[in-house]
């Protein structure tokens, strides 16, 4: 399952609530110095919501494995550094669900769907003010950034909102709120659960 979102939307709480295994794609950014890493058009900040400050394909190959064998080495990352730090284990056994959750989930749907390893992807908006309030909360609080980065980057965000949400919805991820995500997600995990059994 892909979950999706603007930044703040929800995605890491509605994951945590649903009981599945959580592949965190955030895990997924470059480090700072990548000289790949995309700008803001008419600044020097780093676009951190921009698809190409993402390793896609690290994200495909983790999710692939997962799905082939149950577990798959994943890099921890600091977003207060923009660096990683590490590098862990997940393993998820033998669900037959688990979910892969971060901002740019749209952008591998349709390369998830050609390995045959897409259950549903589904896209989180609260609004554009209720996601700017969360993020701006939630990243103070975290000391991800600094507090004008943070502003130019939420109010650049709030102002875009609508649109991001449009493109990953035309990306194939089906747009939902919190209540109907958690649904989805619950009539994903048993309807697998229960084919798992059957062909067992």
């Amino acid at each position: 399952m892909l979950l999706c979102g603007p930044s703040g939307s929800g995605k890491s709480l509605v994951a945590a609530r649903s009981g599945l295994p959580v592949l965190r794609l955030d895990d997924f950014y470059k480090e700072a110095g990548d000289p790949t890493l995309p700008l803001v058009e008419g600044s020097s900040d780093i676009d951190w919501d921009h698809p190409r400050s993402w390793d896609a394909d690290a994200a495909v190959e983790a999710i692939r494995r997962l799905c082939a064998t149950g577990s798959t080495p994943v890099p921890v990352y600091d977003l207060s550094l923009s660096a990683r730090t590490g590098e862990e284990t997940l393993r998820i056994g033998r669900t037959p669900l688990f979910i892969a959750e971060g901002i740019f989930a749209a952008e591998i749907i349709e390369r998830c769907r050609e390995h045959g390893v897409l259950a549903d992807a589904l896209c989180l908006s609260r609004g554009p003010l209720a996601t700017f309030r969360r993020r701006f909360l939630r990243d103070l609080k975290e000391g991800r950034k600094s507090v004008p980065f943070l502003l130019r980057r939420g109010w650049r965000l709030m102002r875009t909102e609508r649109s991001i949400v449009a493109r990953q919805v035309c990306l194939g991820a089906y747009p939902c709120d919190r209540d109907e995500a958690l649904g989805r997600l619950a009539a994903a995990a048993a309807g697998r659960q229960t084919r798992q059994q059957t062909t067992a």
